[in-house]
């Protein structure tokens, strides 16, 4: 059957993925079988147990793992190595801490655009941290900063040089739960000025039904598949009050509890 010309393009592919690691005991499989398309724009989020191979598998996507069978794409393009095309924020932050919050950012800008100006360079720095609300931290550094204003610099680092994919790994899992909620609320403003393509790491149902167009919910390890995706329905832009004052919020989400802790209960005796 011919494909209609309205479906849009698949951008990252991830194409019957698996990942084996050589062990003293023999082959252990992470991943089994995984297959995805995400299309442009799309902010997906990906929840499971500790253990099912989520990190593993977005690793492969930014370069930093290869698979062991099957193929990663990203805009047509097999992915072989990290790339500023395919920028990660981690939940430690990843900063430099004897550099301030604007050369921590500064630094990523200068490595991508070397033939830009100084002016242009600090001024692109200068704008990002303004996006994240920094502006009067430019010359903290990380010791002197809050855990929430950290994760706002590895966000500004890794949007200033405008990726094409974000890549999220657990980027709020260590905060507070009132700045986590803060923050995913600037997550959402940002995508929603930039719309690159976004990946997430979370282990929180809630975070997901606010941020994502689709969660993909994975089995547990070893042989991790994808189990199921859901597809969240609210429009954009979203009002977290408003969303879950919909009954259809805790069908959803009652249906994401069910798959984790019935049908896919994590056995910490493992």
């Amino acid at each position: 059957m011919l494909k209609s010309s309205s479906s849009p393009e698949p951008f990252v592919v991830i194409d019957n993925v698996s990942k084996v690691y050589s062990t003293p005991r023999g082959p252990y499989t992470v991943l089994e079988g995984i297959n995805l398309t995400v299309h442009e724009a799309e902010f997906i989020c990906v929840i499971g147990h500790s253990g099912c191979g989520k990190s593993t598998l977005l690793n492969m996507v930014s370069g930093f793992a290869h698979p062991t069978d099957g193929f990663v794409q990203v805009n047509g393009k097999s992915v072989t190595e990290p790339g500023p095309d395919r920028m990660v924020v981690f939940q430690n932050y990843a900063l430099l801490p004897w550099l301030s919050t604007f050369d921590n950012v500064y630094l990523a800008v200068d490595s991508v655009y070397p033939n830009k100006s100084e002016a242009e360079k600090r001024s692109i720095t200068r704008d990002h941290l303004a996006m994240v609300g920094l502006s009067d931290a430019v010359d903290k550094k990380p010791t002197q900063i809050s855990g929430g204003m950290k994760q706002r610099v590895s966000i500004a680092r890794a949007l200033a040089i405008r990726p094409e994919v974000l890549i999220l790994d657990e980027p709020f899992g260590a905060l507070d739960a009132i700045t986590k909620e803060e923050l995913q609320e600037e997550l959402l403003q940002i995508w929603n000025n930039y719309r690159c393509t976004v990946l997430m790491i979370t282990h929180d149902i809630d975070e997901a039904l606010f941020l994502a167009d689709r969660l993909v919910m994975m089995t547990n390890g070893p042989r991790a598949k994808i189990g199921e995706i859901m597809t969240i329905p609210f429009s954009r832009p979203r009002d977290r009050d408003r969303i879950m004052e919909d009954p259809q919020y805790y069908e959803l989400r009652n249906h994401a509890l069910d798959f984790l802790y019935n049908r896919f209960a994590h056995d910490d005796t493992e």
